[in-house]
């Protein structure tokens, strides 16, 4: 004689396959907040300011892009970054303001290139501006609206 086997559905395992529905409001905004931090990271242009590691003392900076201001402190070797507009105006800025403990200030204007630019700051919190630094000098000037030299 043959054996015959069936199978059951086992009743509880078809309500288990719809217990991710309710989660789904839940998905919606991490998918978001996915795609806004991607955005950020990947699309807009950015600049980034690398402080020489031979540095003896930190930093004091501010960032001013379009009057969204962050101010901070950067430790010898350190870096910090910010991001601009894909699409920037007639009136767009972006400001970098620095000084060492106890130095003077420094100031630039920088167009912020596709994906990242970087600028050096050497030991003394100066711009790099040698052949071999990699600092893309074209896009920097002085600041508009601060007096402080670079």
């Amino acid at each position: 004689m043959e054996s015959v086997s069936t199978s059951v559905n086992n009743p509880r395992s078809r309500y288990l396959r719809w217990l991710w529905i309710p989660f789904l409001p839940l998905l919606l905004p991490l998918l978001v907040l996915q795609l806004m931090a991607l955005w950020n990271i990947y699309v807009l242009p950015s600049a980034t300011v690398n402080y020489s590691r031979d540095a003896e003392h930190g930093l004091r900076y501010t960032w001013n892009v379009q009057d969204r201001i962050y101010r901070g402190r950067m430790s010898p070797g350190g870096a910090t970054s910010d991001h601009g507009y894909l699409f920037p105006d007639a009136e767009f800025f972006m400001e970098f303001s620095w000084a060492a403990e106890n130095g003077r200030w420094h100031c630039i204007s920088i167009r912020p290139k596709w994906p990242n630019m970087h600028i050096f700051l050497d030991a003394e919190g100066n711009i790099d501006m040698g052949k071999g630094s990699g600092a893309d000098v074209d896009r920097l000037k002085e600041c508009q609206w601060d007096l402080a030299k670079p």
